[in-house]
């Protein structure tokens, strides 16, 4: 099996994002991490950093997929397009980033949604 894929998005929430909108994205986020898979985790919050880098993105999503195929297979997938709403909806400006993690493992177990 190929390496795990870690898919990051990283946005800068619009002036006029709803006050709800990081519950609506938890909502989605739980929905993707039990309707898609090959899931592993899916993690999302406010950037908790010391070094203070984060130019302006003040707000992370990550999901983690056992390999490529998974991720290829997310994208296009039903439970996706509410998750990708919420953010393009609620979002200015937002940066997608995937990098190969390590080789998924054979029992990866459940996966999880860890929220702010």
């Amino acid at each position: 099996m190929g390496p795990q894929i870690i898919h990051v998005v990283l946005l800068r929430w619009a002036a006029t994002a709803a006050p709800d909108a990081v519950e609506q994205l938890d909502a989605a986020a739980r929905t993707v991490r039990e309707s898609v898979p090959g899931v592993v985790e899916i993690s999302h919050g406010p950037s908790v950093s010391t070094e203070h880098l984060e130019r302006g993105y003040d707000y992370g999503l990550y999901v983690r997929f056992t390999d490529a195929a998974a991720r290829d297979a997310y994208l296009p997938h039903p439970a996706h397009r509410p998750l990708a709403d919420l953010i393009t909806t609620h979002a200015d400006t937002v940066l997608v980033f995937d990098l190969a993690g390590p080789p998924t493992a054979p029992d990866a177990g459940m996966p999880e949604v860890v929220g702010r």
